[in-house]
């Protein structure tokens, strides 16, 4: 039996059911599929916390590359508003108001990303579902660039989708988290030498320039995350067997001006190394606050506890 495709639903053919009576306390349906919340995805109708994959990465990575992003372009804005810093620098208030903004701009421009970011991973769904693309989205100046890419990406390389923004985890290891998508492409599996139905993991990646970098290797890890999910969840029924897919994951590198299709690798020693990264996540969640003690002070001598 084969679902038809939904957000967050595959059509790998799902387990039988067993018959359980369902109480209040018994999720059901969308409630039952765990949603995140402060770095964890919480497993409806269970003690169950699991650790998010994005969390993990974040914590878990080494990321040298943003400090020099984030130099780069505070000296760029500085730059860029001399006249504006200068008359700034010479009222305390409007100093303080100067400083701020321009120490922040990593982050102003990280929000810009996740909100072009938000919308193409809503227009892929929207495709996924068999739903229009929103109006909004096709006369957005910046958004329409982006959804037409996108829209060339599924023509040219024969896109099939399985699944989108669906919930996967793995319970022994002890995270989880939201792939992007699980799709077929005959072009891709012809270039890496595997069968026409072959399963793979997708990735968006829509910032940095198509000459420059905008994919990394940790791309590859979440990849290998996702891979290694023991199970996923449906909005329509309980959880279900994650399906096997390839050990190689491919990234859409979407930009305005164009697309990259990447290939990542994403098998068990990939998948080795995010387990490292998982361990120090958690060192830095839970053993670090501890490793640093109190100074040491050499105790009084005879003639100080006498004074």
């Amino acid at each position: 039996m084969q679902t038809t495709p939904q957000a967050g639903t595959t059509k790998v053919p799902a387990p039988g059911r067993r018959s359980r009576k369902k109480t209040a306390s018994t999720p059901t349906g969308t409630d039952r599929i765990p949603k995140p919340s402060q770095g964890w995805y919480r497993v409806p109708g269970t003690d169950l916390k699991l650790r998010r994959v994005t969390t993990i990465l974040s914590t878990g990575f080494p990321k040298p590359q943003l400090v020099f992003w984030a130099a780069n372009l505070t000296a760029q804005d500085a730059f860029a508003n001399i006249p504006r810093l200068v008359a700034a620098s010479l009222n305390p208030a409007d100093r303080e108001e100067a400083y701020d903004w321009l120490r922040k701009g990593h982050i102003r421009k990280k929000d810009e990303r996740a909100e072009i970011g938000g919308a193409v991973h809503d227009v892929i769904e929207a495709h996924v579902l068999g739903q229009p693309i929103p109006e909004s989205f096709l006369t957005d100046e910046e958004i329409a660039p982006f959804v037409e890419n996108f829209l060339r990406f599924v023509t040219e390389w024969e896109i099939e989708f399985e699944a989108s923004e669906m919930v996967v985890g793995n319970l022994t290891d002890g995270w989880a988290g939201t792939l992007d998508y699980l799709f077929r492409s005959a072009p891709i599996a012809r270039l890496l030498a595997v069968p026409a139905n072959t399963l793979f993991v997708g990735d968006t990646k829509t910032g940095g320039e198509l000459d420059e970098k905008g994919v990394y290797p940790e791309a590859g890890a979440q990849m290998s995350a996702y891979r290694q999910a023991e199970v996923a969840w449906l909005p329509s029924r309980s959880q279900v067997p994650m399906p096997k897919v390839h050990d190689t994951g491919i990234v859409l590198h979407l930009r305005p001006e164009g697309f990259r299709v990447m290939p990542l690798k994403c098998g068990d020693d990939v998948y080795a190394v995010f387990r490292n990264a998982q361990a120090i996540a958690e060192f830095q969640r839970v053993l670090s606050k501890s490793v640093v003690g109190e100074a040491l002070a050499l105790p009084a001598t005879t003639e100080e506890r006498a004074a």
